[in-house]
């Protein structure tokens, strides 16, 4: 469009717009509807006269508080959500390759769909400052100019946010470098489905933790487990069991890198995506198994599948 602001180099931070966004909402249309707000809103900004020195303040400032007045009025629905609320799975083809929705997985990749579930117990504000803090890096005084809150207050909002984290949930394993740690973790996602299809159940124990949970987000619309499911041996029989169910169906899996973690995509034999699946791993074992099979969520990844949807009343 001419005269826009993509045209200025702005389009450059939409990446790390992106992901700021996604953050804040869990939602990949969602996210993409605020950056283009926020891009908007500067084009319209520019036309009124305003000098605008730094764009990457202006676009982040906007973004970030249009992310908070979304979860503002989000947390409502979340509220009635039926079962398990996971995010909008991020999904790049396994070994490389480019996401569905656009250029916007480079830093997209650091927001697991662990770490957005414990987001979620965090207010509006919290959510912005421990992320914008934590997540990207930005130091007090610039947490405290997007925020709108006092740099005293940013502190003190960003340490009672990381106390509720922290007893929430567990760091993520990235000692290894990042190309090491993906080669591998597709290298245990290709084993893991491997040995789900072929009920190799010894093989599959060996690479759960003994406190593994499965959670599976239907949405009320897709067939999916009612609450999380923990333990070896329950996650593994669950496993066996939906595989199983899925060749049944003529359901492919293809590997895939699912918001940082390994995972996988289910197609129905006509090439429409029926689920994805993350497998969020640390130490060399499967801590956490989070499947998104509600349909509202996986628009984004291409033509959705029918053959796990729940009869609508």
């Amino acid at each position: 469009m001419p005269g826009s602001a993509d045209e200025t180099g702005a389009a450059g931070l939409r990446p790390l717009l992106f992901s700021i966004a996604y953050g804040m909402t869990g939602s990949v249309g969602d996210a993409e509807d605020i950056v283009q707000d926020a891009f908007v809103g500067l084009t319209r900004a520019r036309q009124a006269g305003t000098a605008i020195a730094d764009q990457k303040a202006y676009l982040t400032t906007a973004v970030t508080r249009l992310g908070i007045n979304y979860l503002s009025s989000a947390r409502v629905r979340r509220e009635t959500y039926v079962g398990d609320w996971l995010p909008e799975p991020v999904v790049v083809p396994a070994g490389g390759g480019h996401p569905g929705p656009a250029e916007h997985a480079e830093l997209a990749d650091s927001l697991s769909m662990a770490f957005l579930v414990l987001l979620e117990t965090l207010s509006p504000v919290e959510r912005a400052v421990f992320m914008l803090r934590e997540v990207f890096g930005y130091g007090y005084p610039d947490v405290a100019r997007i925020t709108g809150k006092t740099e005293v207050n940013c502190r003190q909002i960003f340490a009672r946010a990381r106390a509720r984290i922290a007893a929430g949930g567990r760091a993520r394993d990235s000692a290894a470098p990042a190309p090491a740690r993906r080669a591998e973790g597709e290298e245990l996602a290709r084993r893991f489905f491997e040995a789900a299809a072929g009920g190799d159940m010894d093989a599959l124990l060996g690479m759960l933790a003994p406190d593994v949970v499965f959670h599976g987000d239907g949405g009320g619309k897709a067939q999916a487990a009612g609450k999380p499911l923990a333990g070896r041996q329950r996650v593994m029989r669950l496993v066996v069991g939906l595989l199983r169910r899925s060749r049944l169906l003529g359901v492919s899996i293809r590997l895939a890198w699912v918001n940082g973690q390994p995972g996988a995509v289910a197609y129905d034999a006509a090439g429409r995506v029926v689920s994805v699946v993350e497998l969020d791993v640390a130490c060399d074992v499967v801590q956490a198994i989070h499947a998104v099979a509600n349909p509202d969520k996986l628009g984004h990844l291409g033509p959705v599948s029918d053959v796990a949807r729940l009869p609508q009343r």
